[in-house]
């Protein structure tokens, strides 16, 4: 961090407070990270002191690491024996976005240095040559290039090959002080005395074993960003974007026969903070327009609480979630259902629910699911349309209607008073919620026996019958139980209605 004097981080440890970190002002009038404080304080008089909190900077620096997607997606943190902590950047296929290596390089440090902090960088082949080159490097910025870093990396302190500070330490009191010093000794020796680690360690910076950066980002199969030449503060020019982004998203989608399930949106600030998004979808969908709108509906929500800061610089939407996409007959440019199916399967049937999964929540967007099960309150179940595979229209209510069902049950059967020409007969009159019904016309019964393998159910078999009124409203009824001698008397319920 730059001050304006020299500044030191200390923790307690044995032997007393001990430096943990120093600024650039402080390593020029030399202090340095492991010195006791008391030999500090003798060195510079005006010496700042603040205690270390690694975990605030472990946070700080996850921070810093997701900001740095702006250049790449495969980013990690990493963190040497000693304590010194950075980031790793893969920009293999990246460089070129922005000008190139040196320029991506330049560009980070810029950005680095107008938020107040000091940066050593470095790009290798390797990782392990440009974590050498950026802490033990003679400039703030270096460029190995490509296959060079076998004559760059020998003038190095052994220090710089990632070796816990008891093998730095070894190696230093046999006379190895560089890696140069190293690579010239049998390695057979030098594997029986320090172990494998040493051998590993240089075989990963001079290129002979693979290192691969573990992201600390989940993988995502499509990706797409877009580096903007000016900030944008607007939400209308962010959603612009949004569309351009969700149609370059699209085309790999469509060549690979997919449809995204579930995108994240990340927008980049110029001041370093990153703001994400996520929206979801009921069914797979590779239409650039309704993915597009279910962001711009999340901005125009947020509306006076989004915060662009001075600016979004890049932006960059995930397709986190994918699966097939068959196929969909085209018509006059705009797809359509499949013959003979029904409305549920239309395309704007899924847009209209993943607007309102969006705006209100997966969990609050409901179908239903149905039951293994003939007694009507069990026959179907509601069910979030996200935690359905194939979406709202596995199954169509046709079946459910064709059977004699109503179009609404009511949560729970509510008793009525019914009068009747005979016992076992339908009703001629009933009475539910101290309003009294003439019956016109009557269909039934329709006698549902009970489940007897339940030991909830009560064991009585149920009469229904839709009943019509004079002025044509339909209601479902049903008798509880039957008109039999030393048994308790049926009772009446409405339990819904028709349309």
């Amino acid at each position: 961090m730059l001050n304006e004097k020299p500044l030191a981080l200390v923790t307690s440890q044995q032997g007393g407070m001990r430096i943990t970190a120093v600024n650039r002002l402080a390593v020029q009038q030399g202090l340095y990270a492991g010195q006791l404080l008391t030999e500090a304080r003798a060195l510079v008089m005006d010496l700042a002191v603040h205690d270390a909190d690694p975990q605030a900077d472990e946070k700080a620096l996850v921070k810093l690491s997701r900001w740095c997607g702006r250049y790449t997606p495969w980013t990690k943190t990493c963190a040497d024996e000693n304590g010194t902590d950075g980031i790793f950047l893969d920009i293999t296929g990246c460089a070129h976005l922005f000008g190139g290596e040196e320029a991506l390089l330049q560009d980070l440090q810029r950005r680095l240095a107008e938020w107040g902090l000091d940066s050593r960088l470095a790009v290798a082949d390797t990782a392990g040559a440009a974590w050498a080159a950026a802490r033990y490097g003679k400039a703030t910025l270096t460029r190995i290039p490509p296959g060079k870093q076998g004559g760059y990396l020998p003038r190095l302190p052994v220090a710089a090959l990632r070796l816990d500070p008891d093998a730095v330490e070894a190696l230093r009191r046999m006379g190895l002080k560089t890696i140069g010093q190293v690579l010239k000794l049998p390695r057979a020796p030098l594997v029986q005395r320090f172990g494998k680690i040493l051998a590993r360690r240089l075989d990963q910076a001079l290129g002979k074993e693979n290192e691969p950066i573990d992201p600390e980002a989940p993988h995502v199969p499509y990706r797409v960003r877009r580096v903007l030449a000016e900030p944008v503060l607007h939400t209308d020019y962010i959603a612009t974007l949004i569309g351009g982004l969700a149609q370059d998203l699209v085309r790999p989608l469509n060549r690979d026969g997919q449809g995204a399930r579930q995108l994240k949106l990340w927008l980049y600030r110029v001041d370093g903070h990153v703001a994400s998004l996520v929206a979801g979808t009921a069914r797979p969908s590779n239409d650039p327009v309704h993915l597009a709108r279910l962001f711009a509906e999340k901005l125009d929500r947020l509306g006076s609480d989004f915060d662009a800061g001075f600016g979004i610089e890049v932006l960059s939407l995930e397709a986190m979630a994918v699966d097939p996409l068959p196929p969909a007959q085209l018509s006059h440019g705009a797809p359509t259902a499949p013959q003979g199916a029904s409305d549920s399967d239309h395309p704007a049937f899924h847009q209209l629910v993943d607007r309102l999964s969006n705006r209100f929540g997966l969990a609050q967007v409901m179908c239903l699911e149905p039951k293994e099960s003939h007694i009507p309150e069990r026959a179907v179940a509601f069910k979030p349309v996200a935690e359905k595979s194939g979406g709202p229209a596995d199954w169509r209510a046709e079946a459910y209607h064709e059977a004699g069902r109503p179009i609404m049950l009511l949560p729970c059967a509510e008793p009525i008073e019914v009068v009747a020409e005979v016992p076992e007969g339908p009703p001629r009159r009933f009475q539910w919620r101290r309003v009294t019904y003439q019956v016109a016309q009557t269909v039934g019964p329709e006698r549902v026996a009970p489940e007897w393998w339940r030991e909830e159910q009560h064991g009585r078999p149920r009469d229904y019958y839709c009943l019509q009124d004079g002025d044509g409203r339909r209601f479902w009824v049903y008798r509880d139980g039957l008109y039999q001698a030393q048994a308790a008397p049926p009772r009446w319920y409405m339990h819904g209605f028709f349309a």
